[in-house]
């Protein structure tokens, strides 16, 4: 198995063993951009999240501005963008691989397989360009909301003052200070 960061091989004699690539420079040119469209990935994927929560409705900066809804879109614009540039070399590499496999001039034991590291760069290329397009469309509604506005003094009605109900002779319930049946108020330990 190739990684981007190491190289494994599983033996016949069910030895699994991993070596990490010894230089940089003497790297393949696609593993090379590969390693930094993913280290790109995760830088992008940091900065959307500190530009998502700025733009949620929850977080108190630039409470009540237009610019809340764009801050959320942009965020989730560069959620999308940090989704491509997981999925460009996890694409890549899944071609080369197939590629390779059913090349007839390899020998069989120089092949590589689909591993799982592929499998879940897929997922989460796929996830986080879904969840920026979620966070793009559920903000550009949420920016065409009018904001509450409070009606002038002139129109606002006083509340009604507060009258406690009149108490019937044989309508009487028993106050909480009173005696219990056990002798001890029940004020006393509240």
């Amino acid at each position: 198995m190739k990684g981007l960061w190491m190289e494994c091989v599983w033996h016949s004699t069910g030895i699994y063993q991993c070596q990490v690539h010894r230089s940089q420079l003497a790297l393949p040119r696609d593993l090379q951009a590969a390693r930094a469209m993913m280290v790109i990935s995760c830088v992008l994927s940091a900065l959307a999240c500190v530009i998502a929560v700025i733009g949620m409705k929850c977080t108190r900066c630039a409470k009540g501005t237009s610019a809340k809804a764009s801050i959320a879109v942009s965020g989730g614009i560069v959620f999308i963008l940090a989704g491509l540039a997981c999925l460009v070399p996890v694409s890549w590499t899944t071609n080369d691989v197939v590629t390779d496999f059913y090349n007839p001039m390899l020998p069989s034991g120089m092949k590589y397989e689909i591993g799982q590291a592929l499998y879940l760069g897929f997922v989460s290329a796929s996830l986080t360009i879904l969840g920026g397009a979620l966070l793009c469309t559920s903000s550009q509604c949420r920016g065409n909301e009018t904001p509450y506005q409070t009606q002038p003094s002139s129109v606002r009605r006083t509340a009604p003052s507060y009258r406690p109900p009149t108490v019937y002779k044989g309508n009487h319930a028993s106050s909480l200070t009173s005696a219990s049946h056990s002798g001890y108020r029940l004020n006393d330990y509240v």
